[in-house]
């Protein structure tokens, strides 16, 4: 751990931001120092994969020890969130900062810990797993890299029995976590253009039609009374897995006192197996320098998260449908869909499940819990794609409390060395499930005696 924690603070140290107008320096000062971590832990291959317009993906091989043992691909990323404001920081967002517990600087929890995870893995043995090994080390997963699509286009590559996608972690510290489903993104935009210039609230008000009064009715029509999303066609199913208190939730969501939550049913439900619908941006006159007049032109961009299992064209679909048929005060609305990415549903009744659940359990001491995320990582649709017969896990050395892209993200130490001991378990027994059966026995020498042969 003392190597590991050292390693840890040399990367965090590294401000490796892969957003337009940051210097690429640091991000290629992040990716050579893993690269020489890897070839010191013992990792014989590494390749370097240059696209266009990303930065370079780290990709390393170790042959598994024989033929009939299985290849796990151990994913992470080196790339991190810009720090945001430096005031909101207790430290230097790049000065890895003793906490209680743990360190705090930008990039130390997601995804640096996780990256250090698997070097520590593989020093545990030596650079010689009882699996074969191969490391997919991204460095632009955070700005939104096209590397998410290329892993389809050379599937050979990408082969593999398992794979652990280590960009997720606890659901609280000290409980160890897999993630088993991610929901679907998709964006809408709606516009209203009701006047061809602004014109005076006091002559024209109250016949002349307010286009922000438009669109707000409209954004009225997609959640019910109770704050439930009223769209529909979009699935929502019960939420079985372990789930939030209720008062970590608010704490970790910020909520001021005494303010209810929105909507019904369990915070699994509300978060994760059912859609949610935000909008997260809006066009309009600023308070600060309002007019009176009426509101000619009015925009607003709406973020729809959805099921796993619910295809992504026909979510955005239902969405845009609902608000094309909404026409407040008889004027209609402009509705452009956007981008959308689709959810993911881990499959979790085979081997390598089974092998995770064990090694959680020698490394935390407690049985693991299934939760999903609201957030989508598209990464793990294209590793899915291009290797479908493998089984996906995703877990790793964050925790849900520890700030990520948000000011003094911190990583706790006990949850990497856990994450550590979790890895170098689960690939131990998950190579025991695929040892080859020993050969049979000879048959043992005849005894005429055993027979009744000798009379």
């Amino acid at each position: 751990m003392d190597g590991l924690r050292a390693d840890l603070e040399r990367l965090a140290s590294i401000p490796s931001i892969s957003f337009p107008g940051y210097p690429p320096e640091p991000v290629e000062e992040a990716h050579d120092l893993i690269v020489a971590l890897l070839r010191e832990a013992g990792v014989p291959s590494i390749e370097r994969i240059d696209l266009p317009d990303t930065a370079p993906v780290i990709y390393g091989e170790i042959p598994p020890p024989h033929p009939d043992a299985p290849t796990v691909l151990l994913y992470g990323h080196y790339d991190v969130q810009p720090a945001g404001a430096a005031s909101l920081w207790l430290s230097p967002p790049f000065e890895p900062t003793p906490v209680p517990g743990g360190l705090r600087a930008r990039g130390i929890a997601d995804d640096k810990s996780n990256v250090i995870a698997h070097l520590g893995m593989l020093r545990v043995y030596g650079g010689r797993p009882p699996v074969g090994i191969k490391l997919v080390i991204e460095g632009q997963e955070e700005y939104g890299s096209p590397f998410d699509d290329y892993p389809p286009t050379d599937p050979a590559r990408f082969a593999c029995d398992a794979m652990i996608i280590a960009d997720l972690g606890n659901l609280r510290p000290g409980t160890p976590t897999l993630t088993t489903g991610l929901r679907g993104a998709c964006e809408v935009t709606v516009e209203v253009r009701t006047l061809a210039e602004p014109r005076h609230s006091g002559e024209f008000g109250g016949a002349a039609p307010d286009a922000l009064l438009v669109l707000l009715r409209a954004l009225a029509t997609l959640h019910d009374k109770n704050g439930d999303v009223a769209v529909p066609g979009l699935r929502r199913d019960p939420w079985d897995g372990t789930t939030y208190t209720e008062e970590e939730f608010r704490e970790l969501a910020s909520v001021l006192p005494d303010l209810p939550l929105i909507g019904t049913g369990s915070l699994g439900e509300r978060l994760w197996s059912g859609p949610a619908i935000t909008v997260i941006g809006l066009d309009a006159p600023s308070v600060d320098h309002a007019a009176s007049a009426v509101v000619p032109y009015a925009r607003a961009k709406l973020n729809l998260r959805f099921h796993p299992h619910q295809d992504p064209r026909e979510a955005r679909a239902l969405l845009v449908a609902h608000l094309r048929a909404q026409a407040p005060f008889g004027i209609p609305l402009t509705v452009t869909p956007g981008d959308t990415g689709p959810g993911f549903e881990a499959r979790t009744g085979g081997p390598a499940y089974r092998a995770a659940l064990t090694a959680l359990k020698e490394a935390w001491g407690t049985q693991a819990s299934y939760v999903a995320t609201g957030g989508s990582i598209p990464l793990v649709n294209g590793l899915a794609q291009a290797a479908p017969g493998a089984e996906v896990l995703l877990f790793g050395a964050q925790d849900s409390m520890c700030n990520l892209h948000a000011p003094n993200e911190r990583v706790l130490l006990s949850e990497l060395r856990n994450t550590v001991v979790a890895m170098a378990a689960f690939v131990r027994e998950y190579a025991a499930d695929f040892e080859p059966a020993p050969p049979p026995a000879p048959p043992a020498p005849h005894d005429p005696a055993a027979s009744g042969g000798a009379r």
